[in-house]
């Protein structure tokens, strides 16, 4: 009796799905090919976006290095702590009907990347320090939880803290990419 291996696929994800959605698929994958194949698949200029804000050394954050205190005053009484703690709360609670509803409440990077200039030096560089900060932590408030996780990561370059994702992959799935030169 012989065995064939199988080739295991990649579960689809929904159309415009969330960027956490995206890295969390990617991280799952084992091999490099993989993990190619599902940015290759996703390729958005949002996720772009975010992986050249925080791969890119040349792209310098204007905004505070650390944790962002944000959130609306009903989230801040019914979960206290960390957003990393109110994102496992929440996914204590996984009930596709409460994600469902979250999901249309909620606004998406897709839909808020645009605006991610204002952030990084050479993007808007006549904005205040203090009307910046404003602008982010409102993007903030309005995203998923997890999505709102991922752009406090970039800020600081962390994004691979949480993601199983290297600058390698990105440039092997994007080669269109130009590194550097950006501030």
């Amino acid at each position: 009796m012989t065995t064939t291996k199988q080739k295991k696929t990649i579960d689809p994800l929904p159309t415009n799905a969330f960027m956490h959605e995206i890295l969390e698929l990617v991280s799952k994958q084992r091999s490099n090919a993989k993990k190619v194949e599902v940015l290759q698949k996703n390729d958005c200029l949002p996720l772009k976006s975010i992986l050249i804000w925080n791969f890119d050394e040349s792209v310098i954050s204007l905004l505070p290095e650390g944790d962002v205190p944000y959130g609306n005053l009903k989230e801040d009484v019914t979960a206290s702590g960390s957003l990393s703690d109110k994102i496992k709360t929440s996914s204590q609670q996984n009930n596709s009907i409460a994600e469902e509803s979250l999901r249309a409440k909620k606004t998406s990077i897709r839909k808020e990347s645009s605006k991610f200039y204002n952030f990084v030096k050479g993007g808007n560089d006549s904005l205040s320090s203090i009307r910046r900060e404003v602008m982010f932590i409102n993007i903030l408030e309005g995203l998923h939880p997890e999505e709102a996780e991922i752009l406090c990561l970039v800020k600081d370059k962390k994004l691979e803290t949480k993601y199983k994702i290297s600058k390698s992959n990105v440039e092997e799935a994007y080669p269109d990419i130009n590194w550097g030169g950006r501030s």
